[in-house]
């Protein structure tokens, strides 16, 4: 009979937590992370793109994305503009197969989503070969949000 009491609980438990509302942000961050599902940002090295959900930010520059990704201040970052980062990776070549234009496709449909939802996009490629990449800009509560990736370049 205990069992089943503490059964019960268990399940009024799980039920509690996925009636937590999640707020406009949490559901951004989701959205984002399936577009980016199956990208790969491709470098010296292919790699994972991934959601990415900071802190809030008063403007997007160097100094505060070092400061969100506990980088030191005096550590190398090169900020460069979103559609030039966008552009090689949304451009459908006459070259392409079916795989090549879907992920064209994906990348481009990425990109919409994060400019339908952020303001002030720039990306920040930070350290010397390899890098971490960022791609952000500030929601609607003002929160340093898009997606992040590695690089290798030498």
């Amino acid at each position: 009979m205990a069992k089943k009491k503490k059964n019960k609980k268990a399940e009024k438990i799980i039920q509690e937590e996925f009636l937590v509302e999640k707020t406009p942000e949490d559901l951004l961050f989701e959205e984002i992370g399936k577009a980016a599902e199956g990208l790969f940002y491709m470098s010296e090295t292919d790699a994972e793109i991934l959601p990415f959900s900071g802190k809030k930010a008063a403007e997007v520059s160097k100094e505060e994305i070092l400061n969100q990704t506990q980088n030191s201040p005096d550590t190398n970052v090169e900020e460069k503009k979103f559609a030039e980062f966008f552009e090689r990776l949304t451009k459908i070549q006459d070259w392409f197969g079916e795989e090549e234009t879907a992920n064209a496709r994906k990348f481009a449909a990425l990109k919409d989503l994060l400019e339908r939802n952020l303001r002030d996009l720039k990306v920040f490629k930070i350290g010397l070969i390899e890098l971490d990449v960022y791609a952000v800009g500030i929601d609607s509560e003002n929160i340093l949000k898009g997606i992040k990736t590695k690089a290798v370049e030498t």
